[in-house]
């Protein structure tokens, strides 16, 4: 069974320089077009679940789900659940199986944050094998992107970040840097790299201990993506490219289709689709051939 949680992974990832990609699913198609395309192109996975599809299929069938496909696959897969307000939520999908839990208490004050992420941090280890992130500053939504970009009170403070790390205990870490979630609406986005590199450095200078995750990777140029992990990301999200896949690959099967009422070959055909996309983005992150 090739069960793992995130950190286990990202090490080697932070050490040379690729990033392990995390993509975001809602059902079972996604779920295996994801696994398929990590299958063939030989790398480790991390497979996410916001909150409300987590809530929807409910943590025992997402877990069994999860550990069906796994137990098969030749390679790591992980199980994350992705920005989890919900201290009590973080702890039921410990319990029920996920490998790797998301507090993200970025919007409470400093302290508060510190509280919150130590809480599911110390929960998580006491049960095992289960790895957390935790996030510092402000990921926006697009609408938000250059005014969060603009402000440096919503960026992750590089000093503030080594004692958020320190004080919560968290495995891998999320600092804000001005990337955004949703397609983004500028051909430019206003990424602070050096930013992020300063706290990979800070943390991880002297031996990997804490990797980075880069959220908001929809529309991101590819230039950009090489230098984020320059610059120390080892996990890269990508969720809104795959829930625009999934819709568009459906519409259009549906469009040239009047006369077919068979959900089988929607489904064949939204899995394929998800599977072309991810495969493009584990070359774009170099992971390929790391399994």
């Amino acid at each position: 069974m090739s069960i793992v949680n995130a950190k286990e992974i990202m090490m080697d990832a932070a050490a040379n320089g690729y990033a392990v990609g995390a993509f975001n699913i809602t059902d079972l198609v996604q779920f295996e077009a994801v696994i398929d395309a990590a299958v063939e192109k030989k790398t480790p996975v991390i497979v996410q679940t916001s909150v409300k599809p987590s809530r929807f299929l409910g943590t025992d069938m997402m877990v069994a789900i999860f550990r069906t496909l796994a137990s098969s696959a030749p390679i790591p897969v992980c199980l994350h659940l992705d920005h989890c307000t919900d201290v009590d939520y973080c702890k039921k999908c410990a319990d029920s199986g996920y490998t790797n839990i998301m507090i993200d208490a970025s919007k409470q004050t400093y302290a508060e944050n510190i509280r919150q992420t130590k809480e599911v941090v110390d929960y998580c280890h006491s049960l095992g094998n289960i790895s957390v992130e935790g996030e510092l500053g402000t990921v926006s939504g697009v609408e938000d992107q250059i005014k969060v970009a603009d402000d440096e009170a919503q960026l992750a403070n590089p000093q503030q970040s080594i004692e958020f790390v320190r004080s919560t205990g968290i495995d891998i870490f999320a600092p804000a840097i001005g990337t955004a979630h949703g397609v983004y609406k500028t051909k430019n986005p206003k990424i602070d790299f050096e930013r992020m590199a300063t706290i990979h450095k800070m943390l991880n200078g002297n031996g990997i201990k804490t990797p980075l995750v880069v959220h908001g990777g929809t529309g991101l140029p590819e230039e950009y993506i090489k230098k984020l992990l320059a610059a120390g990301g080892a996990k890269l999200n990508v969720s809104t490219e795959l829930k625009h896949t999934l819709i568009d690959a459906t519409y259009n099967y549906i469009s040239g289709h009047h006369d077919e009422y068979d959900p089988g070959k929607i489904d064949v055909a939204v899995r394929d689709a998800i599977r072309v996309a991810v495969m493009h983005w584990i070359d774009l992150l170099g992971c390929a051939g790391k399994a």
